[in-house]
């Protein structure tokens, strides 16, 4: 379905849908693709694990800080002109980032990088979403979701395969160019009509606050995964400069353990996402899998390059799991209004990185003045703590999900970060 009409033509719905989806995969790429660049950065700059925690932790603060400013701007001018604006930020950024004459600029970059994914991310959720019926909103937006992780594994693998041919600086560079073609096919491929803002924007007035910002289920879902949300970065960024610091691998098979434990939830996500839709016992969902997610992270310090493979697979694909669960869930909240979903996850979204922040840069504080095992075991335990926030989150009604509202300025979500 579109903002205000009918619905689109099949082809066009699809097409709109796989460029959003490529998107995707490129914001993740360039999200990840500083991990294996940690240790020449390092090198460079002269820095260390603190500072790399601090760098990993400027992009989630970026993307933290303006989650929920993004809601109110696709209310108001629209989820695709406030997606695509954010991600073509991102891919500037990550351009720029390529040429920092100083680790502060890097910081700077990175800061900026991570404002312009939290423009993209959920209003691009909700467009995505708006594109179908109540229904059939699952798997699409599970795919979109998912696609997260297929472009965090290939910024992994894909950085850590380029550094030794060209160095960090080139392989930074193409990510970001990547992404800026990709810009431009969206500009030519969403229909204007999706996700378009209202005739007449809506009037500044000293209205009440926002449902979704005041309703307890979206502050429990927020908090419940802060400890998800950083140890998926922290795995993601710290387990190449681990495997070859401390284990002693080559770049390419460092980023090869790395990418299992992003890319395996590009299968979570559309196993998640219609389980969403199908039953409503989310809150036994969500804890089944964060636990097994957590118990494989314990693992981490024991565990060799093959069993590594393994613990990246189990946790990657949990993740990918919960993240599409968390995203279909405010579908079904019927006290939020259907146009302020994008804003209900942009704020759940912005806890989760203010916090996953905080504790990736606790991460690498813990590698400096103690041990990666030592940090690998509190990161697994913060998953838990975070997860008893779920106490918090209401009961989901056994009735289906309401269908769009025409009109809404930006229509229902499903699924996934």
């Amino acid at each position: 379905m579109r903002a205000g009409g009918g619905p689109l033509p099949d082809a066009r719905v699809l097409r709109a849908t796989a460029v959003l989806v490529a998107l995707r995969v490129g914001y993740a790429y360039n999200w990840f693709s500083i991990g294996p660049a940690l240790v020449p950065i390092g090198v460079e700059f002269g820095v260390g694990p603190a500072e790399f925690g601090l760098l990993v932790a400027a992009f989630l603060v970026g993307a933290g800080l303006l989650q929920v400013p993004a809601g109110f701007l696709a209310r108001r001018y629209g989820a695709r002109s406030v997606s695509l604006a954010g991600v073509g930020l991102l891919a500037a950024s990550a351009v720029a980032s390529a040429f920092a004459p100083s680790f502060a600029a890097l910081l700077a970059t990175r800061l900026a990088a991570g404002v312009g994914a939290a423009l993209f991310f959920s209003p691009a959720i909700g467009l995505v979403a708006s594109l179908y019926p109540a229904g059939r909103r699952g798997l699409p937006v599970g795919l979109f979701s998912s696609a997260f992780s297929a472009g965090a594994g290939l910024g992994v693998i894909g950085s850590s395969l380029l550094i030794p041919i060209g160095g960090w600086r080139e392989a930074i560079a193409i990510g970001g160019l990547a992404l800026g073609v990709l810009v431009v096919l969206g500009l030519g491929l969403i229909p204007r009509t999706a996700g378009a803002p209202p005739a007449e924007p809506p009037p500044v007035t000293r209205r009440r606050i926002p449902t979704a910002l005041a309703y307890r289920g979206v502050w429990a879902v927020g908090f419940a995964f802060v400890g998800m949300e950083g140890a998926t970065f922290a795995t993601g960024q710290f387990i190449v400069p681990y495997g070859q610091v401390i284990e002693g691998w080559s770049v390419p098979l460092a980023g090869v353990v790395g990418m299992m434990f992003v890319l395996p939830s590009l299968f979570g996500g559309p196993v998640g996402g219609p389980m969403a839709e199908r039953f409503r016992n989310h809150r036994t969902q969500f804890v089944l899998a964060t636990v097994a997610g957590a118990l494989a992270l314990a693992l981490v310090p024991i565990a060799g390059w093959g069993g590594l493979l393994v613990i990246g697979v189990v946790f990657s694909f949990v993740y990918g799991v919960v993240y599409a669960i968390m995203y279909v869930l405010p579908h079904f909240w019927r006290e939020v209004p259907a146009d302020e979903i994008p804003l209900a996850i942009g704020l759940f979204n912005s806890i989760q990185l203010a916090g996953g922040a905080f504790v990736s840069f606790l991460f690498g504080w813990m590698v400096s003045v103690r041990s990666y095992a030592f940090a690998w075991e509190v990161l697994a335990g913060i998953v838990l703590l975070s997860l008893a926030a779920l106490v918090a989150l209401p009961p989901t009604p056994a009735r289906a999900a309401r269908p769009p509202a025409e009109g809404s300025r930006s229509p229902p979500v499903g699924p996934g970060r």
